[in-house]
């Protein structure tokens, strides 16, 4: 009877740690709602302004609701953007250490799940012993010199009563989705520079043809200024006014230079070059303007935005540290085992008699700590409520950033136009005017206001055309850029469905 109540003492003992090892102490994680009534602006999408089939002119529609390509920027049809982007994902330096960052954040998580195993070591220890006669008063000298070879495993568990190995786990997953999506941020910003790059570099280029043309133009005003000074048909002040306007385009000229030469570097660096690599060249006439444009709902933005997903991340290692913390302050048990061999020669080895063990249960609950556990637990409460606070600063940043966009977007087309009409007019104007001159119905002071109003003009216009380009740059960045539509951070499909088993929270 006695025995039977041992034994059923025993199983309940087995059946509550069971039970316990099933829950986890803290907080389970969940993601902080989105803002209601969310969206980018009061009133519906419109088209852009536009006339054109190609180029910058054309008009752009808004979808909603439409996936992101991965490869959104081939939308531009540049094959040598195309060609820059895909070595700058293969060789960006920064890109490849936030690669091996975030295996190690897969090492770290598969070291904290060993704690849900049983550790085994083995030891053999040979040793050669001499007793002394005070201990061993024998007359044989021989008894008191013997071997001993010793065999043991040791075997310890530490039965995850309270969930805080399974919290440790959940928290070390959480920081390898953080480092991951760091890295897909990371990535975002590297290609969106890379292209707003080229994209830069064809509207200094045209800015500097542009200039000078002006120049030449301005220089062939002055030619005929100063014949008409030395005739006497033009004064002096005309002519130096004529030179100090052809002077002073020529000085715009070394700070767009510069402008070009610092943007290239630019991109040498982001495609993981030298500046003296060489590089192709791009211009505006190379890029075309998609027609149509994917607006993501908000909703869509809090799976979709990479610095959005590693906020989320850091609540859910923030929820799981409070779990860590509580646990570290409950009752814990150690269960052991040493079984054993001990034997004089080698060849007694296995057999009968020659075995011992020792089985043992250690229970630890900690009293004093200075309070540290206390506070520890406090702080990771703080830390969860400071990640909750940083998830809705994010999320909200980031339908400014759409928001932002969309009107740029919008506005930018408005101001392309305009700009396309003033130089419509200023062209025709100074075309006027030089006949005009040729006629000797005006001055060639006249000309010239007419040639600098165009100069102001055409600038205006490249960098516009420029703008409408950025701009749909900005607004694929802001909606995530469609990572999870490619696959070019080095890993294969097959080796992300395994990751994706091994990050499972226990």
């Amino acid at each position: 009877m006695k025995m039977r109540s041992m034994k059923y003492g025993h199983a309940s003992l087995l059946l509550c740690l069971t039970a316990l090892s099933a829950c986890a102490v803290g907080p389970d994680f969940h993601r902080p709602d989105l803002p209601k009534n969310a969206a980018y602006q009061g009133q519906p999408l419109t088209a852009t302004v536009g006339h054109g089939v190609t180029g910058a002119t054309v008009p752009q529609q808004f979808q909603s609701g439409v996936d992101i390509p991965g490869q959104w920027w081939t939308v531009f049809g540049n094959s040598s953007l195309n060609a820059l982007v895909d070595q700058a994902l293969a060789n960006n330096q920064s890109l490849r250490a936030m690669q091996q960052g975030l295996k190690s954040a897969w090492e770290q998580r598969r070291i904290e799940g060993a704690g849900l195993y049983p550790t085994l070591s083995a030891s053999f220890n040979p040793t050669r012993n001499k007793t002394s006669r005070v201990y061993s008063p024998v007359p044989n000298s021989n008894v008191w010199l013997y071997n001993v070879h010793t065999a043991q495993l040791n075997i310890g568990y530490v039965p995850d009563l309270w969930g805080g190995t399974r919290r440790a786990i959940e928290a070390a997953g959480a920081q390898a989705d953080l480092q991951k999506f760091q890295l897909e941020a990371t990535a975002l910003t590297m290609i969106s520079d890379l292209v707003n790059a080229t994209i830069e570099e064809a509207t200094i280029r045209a800015e500097i043809d542009a200039t000078n043309e002006l120049i030449r133009s301005q220089r062939a005003v002055l030619k005929i200024v100063t014949a008409e000074q030395g005739i006497g048909n033009a004064s002096r002040q005309d002519m130096v006014q004529q030179l100090a306007s052809v002077a002073q385009l020529e000085a715009t000229l070394p700070g767009l230079n510069l402008q070009l030469a610092q943007t290239r570097d630019q991109m040498a660096v982001l495609v993981g070059v030298t500046p003296n690599s060489p590089l192709p060249e791009f211009r505006l006439e190379q890029f075309t303007l998609p027609k149509v444009l994917p607006v993501s709902l908000p909703s869509d933005l809090l799976n979709q935005r990479p610095d959005i997903r590693a906020a989320q991340a850091q609540i859910q290692s923030a929820s799981a540290q409070i779990g860590v913390a509580i646990a570290n302050r409950l009752p814990n048990v150690q269960l052991s085992a040493t079984p054993a061999q001990a034997v004089g020669v080698m060849s007694d080895f296995f057999k009968p008699g020659y075995g011992n063990w020792t089985i043992a249960a250690t229970v630890m609950q900690p009293i004093f700590q200075g309070g540290s556990l206390l506070h520890a637990e406090r702080q990771a409460r703080d830390n969860l409520l400071q990640a909750n606070e940083t998830y809705k600063a994010t999320v909200l940043s980031a339908i400014q950033d759409v928001a932002d966009s969309l009107h740029a977007v919008t506005f930018d087309a408005d101001a392309l136009k305009a700009d396309e009409d003033l130089l419509k007019a200023t062209t025709q104007s100074m075309t006027i005017a030089r006949g005009q001159l040729r006629l000797g119905d005006v001055s060639e002071l006249v000309l010239l206001q007419a040639q600098q109003t165009d100069a102001q003009a055409r600038l205006a216009y490249v960098q516009a055309e420029g703008a409408r380009f950025s701009d749909s740059v900005g607004l694929f960045q802001s909606l995530g850029g469609g990572w999870w539509n490619r696959n070019d951070m080095g890993m294969t499909p097959a080796a992300q469905k395994a990751l994706g088993k091994s990050l499972l929270p226990w």
